[in-house]
C-alpha cells in the first residue's frame, strides 16, 4: 500500500518540479515598461506665455540585492513622435543606484506634452523600479519645480460590453 502512494507522490513531484523551479529560479527574467509624463514647457498666464523647463528623468533601482537592466528610454513629444532614444545598448543599474537622463531647458522639442517610455528587465524577483521626472525652470523672478511619477504600462482589461 505505501508503494503506490510513494509512486504517485514521485510522479506529481516530477511533473510539478520544473514549474516550481521556474518560479523560484533566479534565471527567470522579469520585464516591464513605464510611462513617465514630462514637460519641457508649460503655459502660464493667458496661455501665450511659455515657461521652458529642464527635465531630469531618474530611474531608481529599488532592489537592495539585484541589478536592474534598462533596455529602453525613449523621449516623445506631445504629438506622440519619438524625439530621441537615450539607450542604444542596455544600461545596468546596481542595487539602490540611479540612472539619470537630462533634457536641457533650451531643448523644447518635447513641448507641453512630453513623455518618456522606460523599458526595464531583471533576472529573478526584483522590486519594481521607481521612475520619476523632475522639472525645474524659472520665469522673471519666479522659480518652478515639480515631479511627475512614472506609471507602469499595462494592457487594459477587457470587460463584457453591454448591448
Amino acid at each position: 500500500m505505501p508503494f503506490p502512494r510513494l509512486a504517485l507522490l514521485a510522479c506529481l513531484l516530477a511533473l510539478a518540479g520544473p514549474a516550481l523551479a521556474q518560479t523560484a529560479s533566479p534565471a527567470t527574467r522579469l520585464a516591464g515598461e513605464h510611462y513617465v509624463p514630462a514637460h519641457s514647457s508649460v503655459r502660464a498666464g493667458d496661455g501665450r506665455t511659455r515657461i521652458d523647463l529642464a527635465v531630469t528623468l531618474s530611474i531608481h533601482n529599488a532592489s537592495q540585492t539585484r541589478p536592474l537592466r534598462i533596455d529602453r528610454i525613449d523621449y516623445y513629444d506631445g504629438a506622440g513622435r519619438r524625439v530621441e532614444t537615450h539607450v542604444t545598448t542596455p544600461v545596468v543599474i546596481g542595487p539602490f543606484a540611479t540612472h539619470e537622463v537630462f533634457v536641457a531647458k533650451q531643448d523644447v522639442r518635447g513641448g507641453t506634452g512630453a513623455n518618456f517610455v522606460v523599458g526595464w528587465s531583471a533576472d529573478g524577483a526584483i522590486a519594481e523600479p521607481v521612475i520619476e521626472a523632475v522639472m525645474i525652470g524659472d520665469f522673471g523672478n519666479q522659480s518652478y519645480a515639480f515631479v511627475s511619477l512614472g506609471r507602469r504600462i499595462e494592457p487594459a482589461e477587457a470587460t463584457p460590453s453591454r448591448q
